[in-house]
């Protein structure tokens, strides 16, 4: 699922989903019910951001806010799913970035997949960052590191 070029606007706090338990959130004019929805019925949640000025995106920061309160106004929706974030950076700031992946992963009680390294690849252009070839690696031993996690959790 991608997110650039939807709109998808930030949590406005009208706590709804704790009174409406449906699943979704009272903010229906955007793209974030249908990403929730998704969410939801996965097995595995890999949330990628490319950093700005050290953090994700606009949108991620409104997904996964959304998609946090209505995990938690519903019981938990996203409990012990397996999720795994991953970055990209010019140069500094994804440590951060991929903290906020992770936090939002850990404050809903998922099991995050490690891999050999932070899950960052480097590069400023659109499709630069397939040219890192340790971030490209990092990414495959993540891919194996999850695969590995569902089937142990599945079993």
């Amino acid at each position: 699922v991608e997110l650039a070029g939807k709109k998808l606007r930030g949590c406005i706090a009208c706590f709804k989903c704790l009174e409406n338990k449906d699943k979704k959130c009272a903010v229906d004019t955007d793209y974030a019910n249908e990403v929730i929805t998704s969410m939801i019925e996965a097995d595995c949640i890999i949330l990628g951001s490319p950093t700005y000025f050290t953090d994700v995106t606009a949108e991620m920061k409104g997904l996964i806010d959304r998609a946090g309160m209505v995990a938690r106004a519903n019981g938990s929706l996203l409990r012990f799913k397996v999720g795994a974030g991953v970055v990209a950076a010019r140069r500094a700031g994804s440590i951060h970035a991929f903290d906020t992946l992770n936090h939002f992963f850990l404050i809903n009680e998922m099991i995050i997949s490690g891999s050999s390294y932070w899950n960052v690849a480097f590069g400023r252009m659109k499709g630069e960052v397939e040219k890192d070839e340790e971030g490209m690696a990092t990414m495959k031993t993540l891919g194996k590191n999850i695969a590995w996690l569902l089937k142990k959790i599945g079993s």
